[in-house]
C-alpha cells in the first residue's frame, strides 16, 4: 500500500518540436521575403521614371546575380561565425537598400543599389535554412522546411500586393520607406535569437575568412546528388515566371485578373505544404520528390497545351502543389545528407544550384519564346524535359544515398 505521504515524481515532459526560435525565425522569413518582393511591381517604372526603360531585364538579373555569387560566403560564414550573424547581415543589407532608393537619382545609382540588394538573399536564407536544421529533429525536418517554406510565401505573395497599394495611396518613397522598415523588422526578431552554433566551431569575425581557398569551401560534396537535383526541377521555376504574363495576356488574362495564375499557383503550394508537409519525412524524401515531379510534368504539359483559361489556371495550381511538394523535401534531403559542421555550405551549395536553375531557365525561356506566342508550347516542353532528366537521375542515382546516410549514422 502508497503512504499518503508519498508523491510520484511527475513524468518528464517531451521536448517541444517547435520551439519559439523556430516560430520567431519563420516571422522573421515572413518579414523579410515580403520586404524585398513588395518592390517588384513598381521598379520597372520607376526605373523608366530615372530614364532607363531599356534596363528593366537588370532588376532582377543583377539582383540574382550578387545573391549567387555571395553564397559561397555566406556557407563559410555560417559555419564559422555563425547563423545568426549571417542572418542579421542580410536582414541589415535589406534595410539599408531599402532606405535608400528614394536617394537614387540615375540609373547608374539605381543598377548599382539592385546590385548590393542581392547580398541580403545571398545571406540570410543561408543562415534561416542552417539555423531550422539545427533546433528541429530529424522526424520532423521536412515538415519544418514545409512550414518554414510557407512562412516565406507568404511574404511572397503579399509583398507585391502590398507594394502596389502603399505606391497607389501614398507614394513610392513610402514603400521604399515601408521596405526598409520590414527588414528592420526581420532584424529585430532575429535579435531574440540565441546561437545555435557549436560554440567549439565559432570564430571571431576576419576578413581572411572571406578568403576561398580550394573548391571544398564552396561546395559541400554530401549534397551534390540533392543540388543537381535542384537546378533540374528549378528549372521550370525560372522558365514559368518568365512567360506567364505573356501567356495570361494571349488568353485574354489582363487588368485585375493577370495575376491569376499567381494567386492559384501560391494558394496549391500553400495548401500542400500546409497539409503534406511530413510526407517526407513519412515515406522519404526520394520517393516524394519523384512524386512531385509527375505531378510537375502534368502541369507543364497542361500550360503547354493550354487553349483556355481554365486548362492554364489548373496548370498553375497542379504546379503550385508539385513546387509546395518538391522545394521543402529538397531542403530537408541537403541538411540529412550534410555533416553538421559544413552546415552552412551544404545549404549554399543547394542554393548556388537553386539560382543556377532558375536564371538558366529564365535565359532560356527568353530565347525560345522570342516575343511570339507560337513559341509559349516549346518553353513549357523544355521545362518538362528538365524535369524528366531530373526524374531519371534521382532514379539511377538514389541507390547511392544510403550508404551516406549510414555514414553519418556511423
Amino acid at each position: 500500500m502508497v503512504s499518503p505521504l508519498t508523491t510520484t515524481a511527475p513524468a518528464p515532459r517531451p521536448p517541444r518540436v517547435y520551439t519559439a526560435g523556430f516560430w520567431l525565425m519563420c516571422l522573421s522569413s515572413l518579414l523579410f521575403f515580403m520586404s524585398f518582393n513588395m518592390l517588384l511591381p513598381e521598379l520597372p517604372d520607376y526605373l523608366t521614371s530615372l530614364g532607363g526603360g531599356e534596363y528593366k531585364g537588370y532588376i532582377i538579373a543583377l539582383f540574382t546575380l550578387t545573391a549567387g555569387l555571395s553564397r559561397p560566403f555566406s556557407g563559410k560564414l555560417a559555419d564559422t561565425v555563425g547563423r545568426i550573424p549571417v542572418m542579421v547581415f542580410g536582414s541589415l543589407v535589406c534595410f539599408i537598400c531599402g532606405f535608400f532608393y528614394p536617394f537614387t537619382v540615375t540609373v547608374l545609382g539605381f543598377l548599382g543599389l539592385r546590385l548590393l540588394h542581392g547580398f541580403s538573399t545571398g545571406f540570410k536564407p543561408t543562415g534561416t535554412a542552417a539555423f531550422i536544421a539545427d533546433i528541429v529533429p530529424l522526424a520532423r525536418r521536412g515538415e519544418a522546411m514545409g512550414l518554414l517554406g510557407v512562412a516565406g510565401s507568404v511574404g511572397m505573395a503579399a509583398g507585391p500586393t502590398l507594394g502596389s497599394w502603399l505606391a497607389a495611396h501614398f507614394s513610392l518613397d513610402v514603400l521604399f520607406y515601408c521596405s526598409s522598415g520590414l527588414a528592420l523588422l526581420s532584424l529585430i526578431v532575429q535579435g531574440t535569437m540565441t546561437e545555435t552554433l557549436a560554440p567549439a566551431q565559432r570564430q571571431r569575425f576576419s576578413w581572411k575568412l572571406l578568403k576561398i581557398e580550394s573548391w571544398a569551401e564552396v561546395f559541400e560534396p554530401r549534397v551534390l546528388i540533392p543540388s543537381a537535383a535542384t537546378l533540374l526541377f528549378l528549372f521550370p521555376f525560372g522558365a514559368i515566371f518568365t512567360v506567364v504574363p505573356d501567356q495570361s495576356r494571349v488568353l485574354g488574362l489582363t487588368g485585375e485578373s493577370k495575376g491569376l495564375f499567381y494567386l492559384c499557383y501560391t494558394g496549391a503550394s500553400l495548401l500542400v505544404r500546409l497539409l503534406a508537409g511530413r510526407a517526407s519525412d513519412r515515406y522519404g524524401r526520394v520517393p516524394v520528390l519523384l512524386g512531385s515531379s509527375g505531378v510537375i510534368i502534368t502541369s507543364l504539359l497542361l500550360l503547354a497545351f493550354a487553349s483556355s483559361v481554365p486548362v492554364f489556371l489548373a496548370g498553375a495550381m497542379l504546379f503550385g502543389l508539385g513546387t509546395g511538394l518538391n522545394s521543402p523535401t529538397i531542403y530537408a534531403w541537403t541538411v540529412d545528407l550534410s555533416h553538421p559542421a559544413r552546415r552552412g555550405r551544404a545549404v549554399s551549395t543547394m542554393y548556388m544550384a537553386l539560382e543556377a536553375g532558375i536564371g538558366v531557365g529564365a535565359l532560356l525561356a527568353g530565347w525560345v519564346f522570342g516575343n511570339e506566342p507560337a513559341h509559349l508550347p516549346f518553353v513549357h516542353l523544355l521545362s518538362a524535359g528538365s524535369v524528366c532528366c531530373g526524374l531519371v537521375f534521382l532514379l539511377v542515382m538514389r541507390r547511392r544515398v544510403p550508404a551516406v546516410l549510414a555514414e553519418e549514422a556511423a
